[in-house]
């Protein structure tokens, strides 16, 4: 491996890491498509920036697009507060607009300025390590990895100074405003470090990678834990892993390496979203299925209950009248025997004093209508869970 490579998987782990800690945020805050509307609207930021400087490294431009960031949430909150149209709908309509003046922009007074289609939307790490910082003639690295790092620092330096702050105005802005300090700076606050992070990042790996690495992580994470540190810990892992063997991959396939470490993060997602534990699509249908039997069980137990007549405990006449098919039958009548709800005497079903008292509760749970008091009974009866 060499030095080049190594600086690839770096630069493209350092902006893994400043995307997850910004994404994680707007994950939560149900506002993972302004990352989106950010990576294209700053476009016109940089454009005007160059225009003022004339040179594609100044600062200058990560300012301007960091404010061009800032505006297009203003612009969307503000269409969005007048009722007329949903969140999803102004990001529609805002940043297109924003995107297309920058490309107008482009076309009209930068036609030899290299900010073209594959800058803006792909970005290209394979360069990164050929754009160097010199300085006094001495080569320290590429400028990507510097630029990153130092927007890296930043972040998690407000991350640490300002975590409290951040996390009670995601879940709750009406206990923040009450502890003295305002939401809506916080708020605007992560939209300029997003912006900034998606400047920094946007020539070395391109709008679709940022906007991949802000939040497939997140989202991934989010699916694995409720715990918000948990959360961030997880983003920040499953971005670098993506970077790594995203970047792998693409060496392996000779495709492109943005397109490669997008593609690891949505089979990532994917991977998370079918086996989660408890939020995955597999756990929650199991879980569906065992709450199925339970009220299936609640209901045999019920009709036990209700009838004290042999032909309607019959064990060869419970599928007549409770109207089950055979298989269903049996596994609700094995289910109810192992949990020592029933015995079965001369083929003749009847409850046990431990399926008395259950089927009582069940009846004064009906009748309440309690949640936890249903939880209760679960714990306190039932061998399985769901």
């Amino acid at each position: 491996m060499n030095s080049a490579q190594i600086e690839i998987q770096l630069i493209a782990s350092l902006v893994a890491v400043a995307c997850a800690i910004p994404g994680t945020f707007l994950v939560l805050r149900k506002m993972a498509m302004i990352s989106d509307a950010i990576s294209h609207s700053i476009l016109p930021g940089i454009v005007i920036g160059f225009f003022i400087t004339h040179d594609l490294n100044s600062p200058l431009l990560i300012v301007l697009a960091a404010l061009t960031g800032i505006i297009t949430v203003v612009l969307v909150e503000y269409i969005q507060k007048t009722g007329l149209v949903k969140e999803d709908t102004a990001i529609g309509l805002v940043f297109p607009a924003l995107f297309s003046i920058g490309v107008i922009m482009i076309a009209k007074n930068a036609n030899d300025v290299h900010l073209d289609v594959d800058a803006v939307l792909l970005g290209e790490l394979a360069f990164a390590p050929f754009d160097r910082l010199i300085i006094a003639g001495t080569d320290i690295g590429p400028k990507a990895l510097w630029i990153i790092g130092v927007i890296l620092l930043i972040t998690l330096t407000l991350l640490i100074a300002f975590f409290k702050e951040l996390k009670v105005s995601t879940f709750d802005k009406g206990l923040a405003t009450s502890l003295g300090f305002s939401p809506a700076i916080i708020h605007y606050g992560l939209m300029s470090v997003s912006s900034v992070t998606t400047v920094g990042a946007f020539d070395a790996v391109g709008a679709i990678l940022v906007v991949a690495l802000m939040i497939a992580p997140a989202a991934a994470a989010y699916l694995l834990t409720t715990n918000l540190k948990k959360m961030l810990v997880l983003s920040v892992v499953f971005g670098i892993f993506s970077a790594i063997l995203g970047y792998w991959v693409a060496h392996w396939l000779d495709a492109s390496i943005a397109g490669s470490i997008t593609t690891v993060l949505g089979l990532l997602f994917l991977a998370v979203y079918l086996f989660a534990p408890n939020k995955g699509i597999i756990a929650v249908l199991y879980r569906e299925k065992q709450q199925r039997t339970e009220v299936s069980l609640i209901t045999f137990l019920l009709h036990l209950k209700n009838h004290s007549e042999v032909e309607e405990r019959h064990v060869n006449h419970l599928r007549e009248h409770i109207n089950w098919q055979k298989v269903r039958a049996k596994k609700v009548l094995d289910l109810a025997l192992k949990n020592n709800m029933i015995h079965i005497d001369n083929n003749v079903v009847s409850l046990t004093e431990k399926g008395e008292t259950f089927t009582s509760k069940a009846i004064d749970y009906i009748i309440t209508n309690e949640d936890a008091q249903i939880e209760d009974m679960k714990d306190d009866f039932f061998l399985f869970r769901g």
